[in-house]
């Protein structure tokens, strides 16, 4: 059975299915929660009905983020810290050719102190210490200095894989580089079999385009809540 006859869409929660699934190893949460390891991320979902339960989660601090058709209500011990309306979006139409570009090149363990240098920077999204190993990253160098990097996250399913971690330094954006990253990346996922997916903040528009013109298309609106310990 493949991703799109499931009973319930992966993508609807793909924080959910992703620990639950492809990614279950990276889970540390118990019962009705699945917590990715925070060296990785804040990421978490919750089985419906047992919210309450993610609580435990910040009981020493923190904040949990879950990405969901809509808000998460704060339980009790809970506050929400703030609340994002996404676009999901998804390439599923048939690709372009692509032609590897010999300055776009891998990254990894040797380059993360610049990779994370650039991802605090920017905020593409949550950035933790592990966030390089969910999968392959590429960057382009400018005069010997990390000017932009793309790579993925989440695989809600075997068939599925997100874009993310898409930056680049303020002084070298309109150059195309953002757009040359992401189709790299798709290129890798859709040799491997992948659709590639991502998300982008609802009033982003720019980046909205741009991902239209790289073949992505809008799926559904999606709210990533973020929450922390009830002061």
């Amino acid at each position: 059975m493949t991703w799109q006859h499931l009973p319930e869409n992966p993508l609807d929660r793909p924080m959910w299915h992703a620990l639950g699934g492809p990614q279950a190893a990276l889970d540390v949460g118990q019962g009705p929660l699945r917590r990715i390891d925070p060296a990785y991320g804040p990421f978490a979902g919750c089985a419906p009905g047992h919210e309450q339960a993610l609580a435990r989660l910040v009981a020493d601090g923190g904040e949990v983020w879950l990405v969901e058709p809509d808000e998460v209500a704060p339980p009790s011990g809970m506050r929400l810290v703030r609340s994002a309306p996404l676009l999901q979006m998804i390439a599923d139409g048939e690709p372009e050719p692509y032609a590897l570009e010999a300055d776009i090149l891998p990254l990894g363990e040797a380059n993360v102190a610049e990779m994370t240098e650039l991802a605090l920077a920017t905020e593409p999204g949550p950035w933790g210490p592990s966030t390089w190993r969910y999968g392959q990253f590429y960057g382009i160098r400018i005069d010997g200095r990390l000017a932009a990097m793309a790579g993925e996250r989440m695989r809600p399913a075997p068939g599925l894989a997100e874009v993310s971690g898409v930056c680049t330094w303020p002084e070298f954006r309109g150059r195309g580089l953002a757009a040359r990253l992401i189709r790299r990346v798709m290129a890798e996922q859709r040799a491997r079999g992948d659709v590639p997916y991502l998300h982008s903040y609802a009033g982003n528009a720019g980046a909205i385009r741009l991902y239209e013109n790289l073949g992505f298309r809008a799926r559904r609106a999606m709210v990533a809540t973020i929450l922390g310990k009830a002061e």
